[in-house]
């Protein structure tokens, strides 16, 4: 049995696991996400291991972390990325995909890659992508959220 997201069961399950978990950890979970640009105009997503589709690179908050900082961490780890310049704060969303209590923080970043990401048991895949070009299985909300920045989409205040 698959969801949505063509997510096998028992990643499913582990996923559920996990927001329980997270659910006596933290009242409220919160997350970031951005949209990271290199000089050419082209856009960076990942594919994880453990969720089907292509994505922004992102990742949750933890204590004692500001959002800037859990978004310069991530993209570090998820991308071997370094932000240029300020990075410009989007929107936040209200995700529902998983739980109803998960939010997560928009950003617009221009970057660069410091060295290239090889795969690991989180990230089996990533690279820059031209906007016309998007790679197969980028999923729903990115398409959104690309659609958002160019002004084809009013934002929405769901992920």
């Amino acid at each position: 049995m698959v969801d949505k997201e063509n997510r096998p069961l028992h990643i499913r399950a582990a996923l559920r696991l996990l927001h329980v978990y997270f659910s006596f950890a933290r009242g409220m979970t919160m997350g970031v996400r951005a949209a990271c640009f290199d000089a050419e105009g082209r856009i960076f997503l990942v594919r994880h291991s453990y969720v089907g589709g292509w994505h922004m690179p992102g990742g949750g908050l933890e204590r004692n972390e500001t959002v800037e900082e859990a978004l310069v961490k991530e993209l570090r780890e998820e991308g071997n990325l370094r932000i240029i310049g300020k990075p410009q704060l989007i929107q936040v969303y209200f995700n529902t995909s998983t739980t109803r209590r998960d939010h997560v923080v928009f950003y617009r970043v221009t970057v660069e890659q410091t060295a290239p990401r090889p795969p690991d048991w989180e990230i089996s895949d990533s690279g820059f992508f031209s906007l016309d070009s998007l790679p197969a299985g980028t999923t729903e909300a990115t398409h959104r959220r690309l659609a958002e920045l160019r002004g084809e989409e009013q934002p929405d205040h769901r992920w």
